[in-house]
């Protein structure tokens, strides 16, 4: 039997919530879920990370566009842009008189990339801690560099992902996710002899969660879209590395 508490409840009951209700996420909340993100582990205690609230209609339509997502349209849900952030760090660096060449090391913009993606999953789980609904917006890839100028981003930082906060006006089923038995293993890989009769269970699992989601647009099993959507287009197809390094970001490696 496995133990469970308030926040495990909240963390195992997680799900996207695309629908949101007219009533604003109160300014005291907003606050507080700002300062768990400003709680969220650092790697080195870099603080290399930034999060842009969006409340300007005409920025909000720029990131509408470029995630092509209707639900992102509009004034519903607090809108949230994560922001890899190494520009503040390179600004002490730069009033000391001291050389920025690290900056642009590729082991920094990972740094930055993980305090960000830890920061944004902090925030999810005090939100929906409170009964409030998240999306992440992994689809701004659509046109990261379009949004990192309406925000009016500085070099060395990088809009990472967005995400939607707010009072849901629904509540979608639960995703099923992978057994344990193929993520989790000891002192090893947890290696399948064949994913997809370790996976038929859970194939099937995904087919109903899909038909009673979607019964109109039904999604085939898990192991069927890996075989059919991995490069099969979309935000696959952004050209990140050169995004980054138009933002300054992931130059080269380390030399020394």
């Amino acid at each position: 039997m496995t133990v469970t508490n308030s926040t495990i409840e909240t963390q195992l009951n997680h799900r996207s919530v695309r629908q949101f209700t007219d009533e604003p996420v109160s300014e005291e909340i907003m606050e507080t879920l700002f300062d768990v993100a400003r709680h969220t582990a650092s790697t080195v205690f870099f603080q290399m990370f930034s999060i842009i609230r969006v409340k300007d209609p005409e920025i909000r339509e720029v990131i509408h566009q470029a995630t092509g997502q209707p639900y992102v349209g509009g004034d519903k849900g607090e809108l949230l842009i994560f922001v890899v952030d190494l520009h503040r760090n390179a600004q002490i660096r730069a009033e000391a008189g001291i050389d920025n060449e690290p900056l642009d090391w590729v082991s920094l913009a990972g740094f930055g990339l993980y305090d960000t993606l830890l920061a944004a999953q902090n925030l999810v789980v005090a939100a929906e801690s409170l009964g409030l609904g998240t999306v992440y917006l992994g689809s701004i890839g659509g046109n990261r560099l379009g949004i990192a100028e309406a925000l009016k981003l500085p070099k060395h930082t990088f809009p990472v992902l967005g995400m939607l906060v707010g009072h849901p006006a629904n509540v979608p089923p639960l995703k099923p996710r992978l057994p344990l038995e193929v993520l989790v293993g000891t002192d090893s890989y947890p290696e399948a002899d064949n994913y997809h009769e370790a996976l038929a269970d859970y194939d099937d699992e995904v087919r109903h969660y899909y038909d009673v989601r979607t019964p109109e647009h039904p999604e085939p099993a898990f192991t069927t879209q890996i075989e059919k959507k991995i490069g099969a287009g979309g935000i696959q197809l952004e050209p990140l590395l050169a995004h980054l390094q138009a933002q300054g970001l992931a130059l080269r490696d380390c030399d020394r």
